[in-house]
């Protein structure tokens, strides 16, 4: 019932499972491992498909024909095992040129630099056939707001997505944009912080349609936020276009747990809200093994990802079908067909009936509403004593 499917779309990047347990106070604990062995790991433990940073891939410094050979062994790779790449994006953080950003830099240089490498890099996505094409600004903030106007990075921020969507729609690519947001974590703050910031963002572009967000559960766990309404709002604007799964302590540095490692009730509404609203995209894992693990482990961690996502669909199915829930759901979402004619859509005669009728408020303070008896037996459902 847990073994993964490609139906279930689960997904990896080439940096995840590629990571190496690298941290700011210590060094590789696992041997690099090149791409196509990546893609092969994945395909082992079940995987659907596998994302990439350009550079994941094709290291910044290769050369045309380094290039080509890199790409070449990849989709052989590909051929091989039966992966695909629903997803793509840049790395716009690592290199120093993005020490102060890449769309927002104050550098024009640096600016047309970051668009001339995005471009190559979109070009190499539809090449390997991603449909989505993510934007994670990690470096697009800063430490000290002397150095920058913020209205002068919205608008840097938007003059880029505008180009690179003009970019997209001339080449004839099949593809959508993706806005990451996160609110700290390599700069001391990222501009449009929220998933809630990006949305606002989009709305100001010259092609919207083209652009939604990939909210991420430790980006927004990380601000303290509540990730399943992120991502509802996302859903209900038709927005969300890619999603990445792992887990997160709250007020902590990004930490890319294992999915359900760590809330694990909070995993479980969240996997419950894509599976009933029908979430047709990628189930993608951001997320790194710890760094106590040899690659043994690190096919552990992305079976674990996908097990308990699995784990938590099976829950959720089970909430849905429970007798005792959906008699207090039923009782707690109870319409009342006498107040059909003043609520809805406004009407002045809506209005008025609306201000003049009576109603009995301390009968309805009073009122005990089941929550409680509610979250409890979530609880249950997922200790599996019920």
């Amino acid at each position: 019932m847990y073994e993964p499917k490609p139906e279930h779309r689960f997904t990896f990047g080439l940096w995840t499972v590629g990571n190496v347990g690298r941290d700011p106070f210590g060094l590789p604990v696992r041997e690099a491992l090149s791409p196509v062995q990546i893609v092969h790991l994945l395909a082992e433990v079940g995987a659907y498909g596998v994302n990439f940073h350009d550079n994941d891939l094709v290291p910044i410094d290769a050369t045309p024909a380094e290039r080509d050979r890199i790409v070449r062994d990849f989709k052989q790779a590909l051929k091989d095992t039966g992966l695909v790449v629903p997803m793509a994006t840049t790395n716009l953080f690592s290199d120093p040129i993005f020490k102060d950003g890449a769309f927002t830099s104050n550098d024009p240089k640096v600016r047309a630099y970051a668009l001339q490498k995005t471009m190559r890099a979109i070009d190499l996505g539809v090449e390997l056939g991603a449909k989505v094409y993510v934007f994670w600004g990690g470096r697009e903030g800063t430490e000290t707001d002397a150095c920058r106007n913020p209205v002068d990075a919205i608008k840097r921020m938007r003059e880029a997505i505008n180009f690179l969507c003009e970019y997209v729609i001339d080449q004839r690519y099949d593809l959508k944009f993706a806005l990451e947001a996160k609110p700290n974590e390599p700069r001391a703050d990222i501009y449009n912080a929220t998933t809630g910031h990006m949305l606002a963002f989009i709305a100001t572009l010259d092609h919207p349609e083209m652009v939604g967000v990939n909210p991420e559960v430790a980006h927004e766990h990380m601000a303290g936020l509540n990730f399943l309404h992120s991502v509802a709002q996302a859903w209900e604007a038709g927005k969300l276009f890619h999603i990445d799964l792992n887990d997160q302590y709250a007020g902590r540095y990004d930490q890319d747990f294992r999915f359900g490692s760590r809330d694990i009730k909070a995993a479980f509404f969240l996997v419950k809200f894509l599976e009933d609203v029908g979430y047709p995209g990628s189930r993608h894992f951001d997320a790194h093994a710890y760094r106590t693990e040899d690659y043994e482990g690190v096919k552990d961690f992305a079976r674990g990802c996908m097990r308990t996502y699995l784990i938590l669909k099976e829950k959720a199915e089970r909430w849905n079908a429970d007798p005792e829930i959906q008699g207090l759901l039923a009782e707690i979402h109870q319409d009342d067909p006498s107040l059909q004619p003043y609520l809805g859509t406004y009407t002045a005669v809506k209005a008025a009936a609306l201000k003049d009728m009576p109603f009995d408020r301390i009968a309805l303070g009073k009122r005990g509403l089941h929550y409680e008896r509610l979250d409890q037996l979530t609880v249950e459902i997922l200790l599996g004593v019920r």
